[in-house]
């Protein structure tokens, strides 16, 4: 099969189209014919070397990747599912070494696995997974009461978006930044209150909310600027690792995604909220395998709204 990797972590030129052996699932495992890759901030991270464990340091080959969609073709030993061979479904993979989501061919635990949500290709499929997990899991995390408000950062790109809608639908009050680009898009996501992104959001939000908000979800990495948003004793959610101590008892918890990586019930229930159109899953375009160093390029350069999709 073919895969894009690396060897050495560099640059999007590092990335290449790599031969290697076909995976057979283990037990509790199937195999997936990969259709799709969605092309994540995380996967650029990996392949510069910012997300390189101490075990993957010597690995041979490295492959990116934590979204794929495509078509059930083998079960491994003692797999319990619905699913049938032939199926089009979603997985949310946690890479290591050369098992990444930019392959022909993976093999992942059945619990990984939910069936690709009705009406939607493999592309759009591929685009729910880790994001859609990572948001509910930073809304898990929280725990907020309905009614509660909560605070987007970044809710124009993929994870916020998820984010403001999957809060909505846990019924809480959502204020979202955006530019004024994106105003008309976050709007669209049900957000209740938009406000201007940038340094100067948590000002805007304590002219509106004098106490604070109960939460946040900080995918636009604003990290200690949006702490003067968050009420005394609330918590901020961060998805890059960041967990230093706030003033006020106000609390930076970063959310990994790998902890709902075999959450498949949690998956499954993605994969019906876009079916009843309350998750948007949004392509922002689809490349060939062969120009993944042009996918990360334009990732890096900031401004994507959707996800970037490889095909394979």
């Amino acid at each position: 099969m073919q895969v894009v990797g690396f060897h050495q972590p560099g640059g999007p030129e590092a990335l290449g189209v790599i031969d290697l052996p076909i995976p057979a699932p283990g037990a509790g495992e199937v195999l997936i014919r990969v259709h799709a890759a969605s092309v994540n901030p995380t996967d650029t991270m990996l392949r510069s070397g910012t997300r390189v464990r101490r075990s993957e340091e010597e690995s041979q080959v490295r492959v990116p990747g934590m979204d794929a969609a495509g078509v059930l073709e083998e079960f491994g030993d003692g797999v319990e599912t619905d699913l049938a061979v032939g199926d089009h479904v979603m997985a949310v993979v946690a890479p290591t070494g050369a098992h990444g989501a930019y392959s022909e061919h993976i093999a992942v635990p059945i619990e990984s696995v939910a069936r690709a949500p009705h009406g939607f290709d493999d592309q759009e499929a591929a685009t729910l997974p880790m994001n859609g997990l990572t948001a509910r899991l930073a809304l898990d995390t929280l725990g907020l009461e309905k009614g509660s408000v909560l605070a987007v950062t970044g809710a124009a790109g993929t994870m916020g978006g998820y984010a403001v809608q999957l809060a909505k639908k846990d019924g809480l009050t959502v204020i979202a930044d955006a530019k004024d680009s994106d105003e008309e898009r976050v709007t669209g996501l049900g957000a209740d209150l938009v406000l201007r992104r940038g340094d100067d959001f948590p000002q805007l939000i304590r002219e509106r909310y004098p106490d604070g908000v109960a939460g946040v979800i900080d995918g636009a990495l604003m990290l200690e600027k949006i702490a003067p948003a968050v009420r005394d004793g609330g918590t901020v959610i961060t998805v890059r690792g960041y967990d230093e101590a706030g003033e006020r008892g106000v609390t930076f918890t970063p959310v990994w995604v790998v902890d709902y990586a075999r959450e498949h019930g949690r998956l499954d229930e993605l994969r019906q909220l876009a079916e009843d159109g309350t998750l948007t899953l949004q392509v922002a375009e689809t490349l060939s395998k062969d120009q993944a160093p042009a996918a990360h390029r334009r990732l890096e350069a900031g401004g994507v709204r959707g996800r970037l999709v490889l095909e394979f």
